[in-house]
Formats: structure tokens, sequence, C-alpha cells
């Protein structure tokens, strides 16, 4: 398991304040389409497992983007707080809504397979693609 510590971040606008008890010192890169059109590239997050709590609350809208999974904003900022895997309650929380740390690595990219040509990362990774993605996160269909 990768090292981790505790962290505190917030949105743009700082209507939004995060806590989480502990967030992975791994950057991951998702590649798929829906990220990019969220965000306009790459996402690019660290995971904060399930011990995740806001301030503002009142702030947070959330959009159901699967079956399985939610991303939510800042209603007032437009900020990307977290995408969460509803199974398990596992938020992934941009990396740049905290302090940026020098413990931070680039390690891990997903739907390796749907990043487009027109940029490319140096960073050596583990890379995965949207099949392999899904078989590991997916919750199994009845």
């Amino acid at each position: 398991m990768s090292e981790q510590h505790q962290g505190k971040g917030h949105c743009l606008c700082g209507a939004i304040g995060i806590s989480v008890k502990t967030v992975s010192k791994n950057i991951g890169g998702c590649h798929c389409q829906m990220c990019r059109k969220w965000g306009g590239g790459p996402l690019l997050v660290v995971d904060c497992g399930s011990e995740v709590s806001f301030e503002g609350q009142e702030n947070i809208t959330t959009f159901n983007s699967s079956e399985w999974a939610e991303r939510a904003f800042c209603k007032q900022c437009g900020t990307h707080l977290f995408y969460r895997l509803k199974q398990n309650n596992q938020h992934f929380i941009p990396v740049g809504l905290f302090e940026q740390s020098p413990d931070f690595v680039f390690d891990h990219q997903i739907f390796i397979d749907e990043k487009p040509g027109y940029y490319c990362f140096s960073n050596k990774t583990k890379n995965l693609t949207g099949a392999e993605v899904i078989a590991q996160f997916a919750p199994p269909t009845v």
C-alpha cells in the first residue's frame, strides 16, 4: 500500500473545505472521455478513501456519472471536488485541492486506451485500460 498522510484542502472560492483522514501520495491520471469532458483534460487525483468530510456541504452539487460512481463540484465556483465510488464511498479527489507536497508521486494512469494523441506524460507509470479499470472497480452484475 502507498504511503499516506492527512490532508486539508478547499475549492477555488473557499466555500467548501475538505478534510481527509488519509491522502495517498500516489497521483493517478484518468484519460476517460467523461473525465476529459468534465475538466477539459485528464483528471489528476489522489485516493482519499472513505473518511472524507466537507465544510459548506450546501455548496456541493453531485452528478451520477455512472451506475457505480458520482462526481461533485462546488456550485459557487465550479471546482471539481471528487469522483466517488458509491459501493464503498471511496473518494478520489483532485490533487490540486491540497497543499502541494513534495511527497506526491505521479505513478499510474487509467483508461490509457482512451488517451488522445495530442498530449503525453513523460513519467513512467503503471497503465490500465478502461476494461481493466471496470473489471477492478465496477460492482458485479447480477
